[in-house]
């Protein structure tokens, strides 16, 4: 995916829904040449500078090429992450929780201790330029 200054970074999408709504794990370093899918390999969920929930619209307006399917794919080794969601204005925080196979259906939302608990990734649904923008800063 390209990033606002200039450079590209890598996502391996790892869960879709038919509606548009994606979980994706967004690399480093800024690549100055758009990536290929061999770039993807060997990568880890551990690695990734961002993890959350997306739209498509990146994707489906062309601006996000797709790179092509990992040939051997192991599910089980991306896992769709718990959230962490924060309320400002009461000071609470919370484990989100979606379906495995729909990144846009939460099934469960725990409230928890705030210190180690709220470490993890934010709950949202990112659009294509918050990610931009988003990761422009973290690979700066």
């Amino acid at each position: 995916m390209p990033l606002r200054t200039d450079g590209f970074a890598l996502e391996i999408i790892a869960r879709a829904n038919p509606k548009g709504a994606l979980l994706g794990y967004f690399f480093g370093p800024r690549r100055h040449e758009r990536p290929r899918l061999v770039d993807s390999t060997g990568l880890l969920p551990d690695q990734a500078v961002l993890v959350g929930r997306f739209g498509h619209l990146g994707i489906r307006g062309g601006s996000w090429p797709l790179l092509g399917q990992e040939p051997v794919w192991d599910r089980s080794a991306w896992p769709t992450p718990i959230f962490v969601r924060y309320e400002e204005l009461t000071g609470r925080t919370f484990h989100v929780q979606y379906d495995d196979h729909d990144p846009a259906r939460r099934i469960r939302e725990t409230p928890v201790t705030p210190g180690l608990a709220e470490q993890g990734p934010t709950d949202g649904l990112m659009g294509a330029g918050f990610v931009e923008q988003r990761l422009t800063a973290l690979l700066e």
